[in-house]
């Protein structure tokens, strides 16, 4: 049986318990643990979940010890340092492995909602000096669905019709972004977990983004691109780490979710012509027309 699967047949309560132990033995330990030089910061149902383990798969690119996403810049600042350390390797283990291979180990995690919340990229910036960023990118509208498909899946969203949800979206975040910037200790559910239509509107958090770390340190990645042509898209991110292509990748697509109605032509045709202007702007970002503009 693979590791998967046994993990999969671990009752909830019991990972439960395992994490809570290990991030316990990981704070004893966080002087000694390395911080990440890569985030993976989204966009949220882009694809990170596969670029995530394609990732993990490379001997010098260390992942956390726990779970891919740790959440730490932004719902979880509060804890400190000491707590985000915790949940990556020693440097001990980073050693071994800089011996076995040649190179400098890379750790990274991928939380896609570091992307979106307002005071995250200064976060980071200020407490990983040097942190090198992946954004994937997606077709916004395709994103949106499939976005809403999720948190109703989740049970986190109570309106299950995609255009009643995304009529609502104006009054359910207005007003959220602003608390969040003046108050760091606030958090918005709605934000982080209905901004359906916002979050398509890449280049709206791909700016301050690469304000903050540099515009040299940010990667933005076409995730139709990359579920078409792995192999050329993966050899970019290596270069972008200043890594080898170094064993064997295996590529697949990862947290994909039917939707449970169809949306309608007028919904589509309405957030289409929506994104257009900010389609328009990513195309810089992207050095081409985005995939799913051609």
């Amino acid at each position: 049986m693979s590791e998967r699967s046994l993990r999969e047949r671990v009752p909830t309560p019991v990972k439960a318990v395992v994490g809570h132990s290990t991030r316990t033995f990981g704070l004893l330990t966080s002087s000694s643990r390395i911080l990440p030089g890569l985030l993976v910061c989204g966009g949220q149902r882009c694809g990170t979940t596969s670029l995530y383990r394609a990732l993990a798969q490379h001997p010098a690119i260390l992942k956390p010890v726990c779970h891919k996403g740790v959440h730490y810049f932004d719902t979880a600042y509060e804890r400190g340092l000491a707590w985000y350390r915790a949940h990556f390797p020693t440097k001990a283990v980073a050693r071994r492995i800089a011996d076995h291979t040649g190179l400098a180990p890379v750790g990274f995690e991928s939380s896609p909602y570091y992307l979106y919340h307002p005071l995250a990229a200064r976060r980071f910036a200020r407490d990983l000096p040097g942190v090198k960023v992946i954004v994937l990118v997606r077709d916004p509208v395709e994103r949106a669905w499939s976005h809403h498909a999720h948190e109703v899946a989740r049970d986190f969203d109570d309106i299950a019709d995609f255009e009643a949800a995304v009529e609502a979206e104006p009054g359910r975040l207005l007003g959220a972004e602003q608390r969040l910037r003046i108050d760091p200790a606030h958090y918005s559910f709605d934000h982080q977990h209905h901004a359906y239509v916002a979050r398509g509107r890449y280049t709206d958090y791909l700016e301050p983004l690469a304000q903050a770390v540099g515009r040299d340190r940010v990667l933005v990645l076409d995730s139709g691109e990359f579920f078409t042509r792995p192999e050329d898209v993966f050899e970019r991110v290596l270069r972008f780490l200043g890594l080898p292509w170094l064993g064997e990748f295996a590529f697949a697509r990862h947290n994909a979710r039917g939707r449970p109605s169809p949306m309608s032509p007028a919904l589509r045709r309405r957030l289409t012509d929506h994104y257009e202007p900010y389609d328009a702007r990513l195309a810089e970002w992207l050095g081409r027309t985005p995939s799913w503009r051609r």
